[in-house]
């Protein structure tokens, strides 16, 4: 053999000496790399809630900024404590929310499907048995949910005292049915009442799309505020 050939020959040798291991680390770091990868998408599935979670009373909606206003509705409007239903006035759903209206109203969004909303006549907060059918079926679908909200308003019409005070009373007599009706011994414990007059989280055109009382053929926003929105609440607090 030549000696330009023997030198090739060992040349070959040491390059295939260094390019094993070389390959050898590449192929453990490119699987290394996807056992990572692997962790990772399993771990952002958990914290995006792409995985069932250990709690069967929750549902999609309820996010955590969700509980967080609900918790402080529950303490503050009379539902967490000995008081018993007391329900909040606009100046304390204010505080209580502690954002702004639309916000607040973007809570709800996710409950159409188990809310509805009693339209009222104007300046007037007598149930019409139209209201009272959709009360009873909205609170007779409990599923197991804890908290039934009540959130009454008023339309701008009149002053912002008579429009606090006639929120109140639609408020009032969505509980009042509820106590005549159901005999249920947990109603207290269960239903929350905030009454918002014209002050706080008026009710946008897009609520017209929710389930009514009011006449199907005819929505705008002065209707949908003349109203007191209800609905279970499935979250776990």
């Amino acid at each position: 053999m030549s000696l330009v050939v023997l030198n090739a020959v060992r040349a070959g040798v040491v390059a295939l000496a260094f390019a094993v291991p070389t390959v050898a680390v590449a192929t453990w770091t490119g699987s290394a790399g996807e056992r990572v990868h692997d962790d990772q998408a399993a771990a952002s599935a958990e914290t995006s809630g792409k995985v069932p979670t250990a709690s069967a009373s929750d549902v999609g909606y309820c996010s955590p900024e969700l509980k967080r206003i609900l918790r402080r509705v529950l303490q503050s409007c009379g539902l967490i404590g000995d008081e018993g239903v007391r329900g909040c006035q606009p100046v304390q759903a204010k505080s209580v929310a502690t954002m702004s209206g639309s916000d607040f109203n973007a809570l709800f969004r996710p409950m159409k499907d188990r809310g509805g909303i009693i339209e009222f006549d104007k300046a007037k907060a007598d149930l019409s048995e139209e209201d009272a059918a959709l009360i009873d079926k909205i609170f007779s679908d409990q599923r197991g949910a804890s908290y039934f909200f009540v959130v009454s308003r008023a339309s701008p019409e009149g002053s912002v005292e008579r429009n606090r005070e006639l929120s109140k009373q639609r408020a009032e007599a969505v509980m009042a049915h509820l106590r005549q009706t159901f005999n249920d011994p947990d109603l207290d414990k269960e239903v929350g009442l905030l009454w918002l007059g014209e002050e706080f989280a008026q009710l946008e055109q897009e609520f017209c799309e929710w389930r009514r009382s009011g006449d199907p053929a005819q929505c705008k926003a002065e209707l949908i505020n003349r109203s007191a929105f209800i609905a279970w609440i499935d979250c776990t607090l």
